[in-house]
């Protein structure tokens, strides 16, 4: 038998639509989604490059407030220091790292740079290394990006009036402004009023800023390197996990479309515990099923050319003979061999067309309560009434107080034990007795039929259940009977759930036991 795989049963077919809701997802392959859906991912990731523009303008916050608080110190040292004002001047460059310039109403009175503090040099770019060029474009491309507020070029004025710091100073404001080099890293000058009217101007490049954001950048870009790579041969793995096998199960479907069932073998992949195996393992089934049931239907189909050549050969030869002879004795003989062909071609063509059918018939059936006991009684008063040839006795024994209801079809029931009876008659001796056994065992309905004849031979228990497969009785006339009628039992008994087998008496006695166990029912 082949092995079904169970799915769920509040699945249906109408559940199709909602899983496939996504229609425009079928376009695209399924590894090239895995891999976008990592991709995706790592952008989110590679949004860290654009965060690092609010890290950088908070430091650039910070050092602003820096330069204003440090402007006011030096003016205040300054405008303390009554004598010495230029060795000052020099230490406070020295310790802060910024050029420091000291503005009277006529212009510099007094600047760092000249009295030999040169720590205040702005970076040439074309001198630069190649890798700098990459860092300030990179700089420039993000910026551009995150539409960063892009500060006004740094260049030296000799007129005091053009610092906008200068400017706020003069009216007793501490202020700040940022800059940009040439190099692109921020230029800091901040200002600050001396009590006499001087005013103190700082200048800084504060390149560590821009190393820093770099250096971050520069970890975060071997990080999202590192993470882009594992990414993306997971993603490959996971769909060499899915494609591939989807890809051999679809190719043994075509080839299985194409007609050779028999010579595919779909991948069951029977160590997947997840839907791809389960998908396997259901499409194996289906594989084996419909090869089987192609089998069963070319078999089926030289089972009734056999079978229908016999009693058409002897129909051509008495339909021949007809017009060759002219005694009437010998026409009346030919004539009921004529009707006898005729009558055995119609009994095969109705049990092979009901055998046909039977399995479509079955799946759409409407199971109601049928009381077995009373179907086989009425089945033996029937007979009883017609007259029982031979002398055969049947006897039928059921427990009265115990209800023998299964659900099923009552007329296809009624086919299976009526074939079963209609076996026990032939097979009984004369004046042979037929037992009948029904009753409850272990939930389910067993119905035992024993006669006195010869028993089925043990290696013949299961073939008897096959198609045009019989072992009759040497008394009985040829041609009674198609060999269908124990497969069609099969078939109906299996269509409802139960089973049928064939063995020999146990209590010693010739003869055959007939099985036939059903689901016990509930009566309404």
């Amino acid at each position: 038998m082949v092995p079904v795989i169970a799915f769920p049963r509040n699945e249906s077919p109408s559940d199709e639509g909602a899983d496939l809701a996504l229609r425009w997802s079928g376009r695209v392959s399924l590894t090239r989604r895995i891999l976008a859906v990592n991709i995706i991912a790592l952008l989110l990731l590679a949004g860290g490059f654009f965060y690092l523009d609010s890290y950088r303008s908070r430091i650039v916050d910070n050092r602003v407030a820096q330069a204003s608080r440090e402007a006011r110190l030096i003016a205040e040292a300054l405008a303390a220091a009554d004598t010495g004002r230029e060795a000052l001047l020099l230490r406070l460059a020295r310790d802060t790292g910024a050029r420091i310039r000291l503005l009277g109403p006529a212009g510099v009175t007094m600047d760092s740079r000249a009295l030999g503090q040169r720590n205040f040099v702005l970076q040439d770019p074309d001198r630069e290394g190649l890798d700098q060029r990459i860092a300030r474009f990179l700089d420039g491309m993000i910026d551009t990006v995150v539409a960063a507020a892009r500060p006004p070029l740094y260049r030296d004025r000799s007129d005091p009036a053009q610092w906008p710091d200068v400017r706020a100073a003069r009216r007793g404001i501490a202020a700040a402004t940022v800059w940009r080099a040439p190099d692109r890293t921020p230029v800091i000058t901040a200002a600050a009023r001396l009590p006499d009217g001087m005013i103190a101007l700082t200048a800084t490049n504060a390149r560590d800023i821009t190393r820093t954001v770099r250096t971050e950048r520069l970890r975060l870009s071997l990080v999202l390197l590192m993470v882009t790579i594992v990414s993306v041969l997971l993603s490959l793995f996971l769909a060499r996990t899915i494609v591939r096998p989807l890809r051999r199960l679809a190719r043994a479907a075509v080839r299985v479309r194409l007609g050779r069932a028999r010579e595919v073998v779909v991948p069951r992949l029977p160590s997947r515990r997840d839907e791809l195996g389960m998908l396997a393992r259901a499409l194996s089934d289906m594989s084996l099923a419909l090869r089987a049931r192609i089998d069963a239907t070319e078999a089926f189909a030289a089972d009734v050319t056999h079978e229908m050549k016999n009693p058409l050969a002897s129909l051509r030869s008495a339909v021949d003979g007809l017009g060759r002879v002219s005694d009437p004795a010998l026409q009346a003989q030919l004539l009921a061999i004529v009707q006898d062909d005729v009558h055995r071609l119609d009994r095969l063509i109705t049990d092979i067309s009901e055998a046909s059918r039977l399995d479509a018939q079955l799946s759409r059936a409407k199971f109601e309560p049928v009381d077995i006991g009373a179907m086989v009684a009425g089945l033996l008063d029937q007979r009883a009434q017609r007259g029982i040839g031979r002398d055969v006795r049947f006897d039928f024994d059921r427990p009265a107080d115990v209800p023998l209801v299964t659900m099923g079809e009552g007329a296809r029931l009624e086919r299976v034990f009526e074939n079963l009876l209609d076996n026990a008659h032939s097979f009984s001796p004369d004046d042979g007795l037929v037992t009948i056994t029904a009753t409850v065992r272990n939930g389910d309905l067993v119905i035992m039929v024993e006669d006195e004849g010869p028993g089925v031979p043990e290696e013949a228990r299961e073939s008897i259940f096959r198609r045009f497969q019989s072992i009759r009785p040497h008394s009985e006339e040829f041609g009674r009977h198609s060999g269908l009628g124990l497969a069609i039992a099969r078939t109906i008994v299996e269509g409802h759930g139960g089973v049928i087998t064939a063995e020999s008496r146990k209590d010693g006695r010739t003869g055959a036991r007939f099985i036939v166990c059903l689901p016990a029912g509930t009566e309404r």
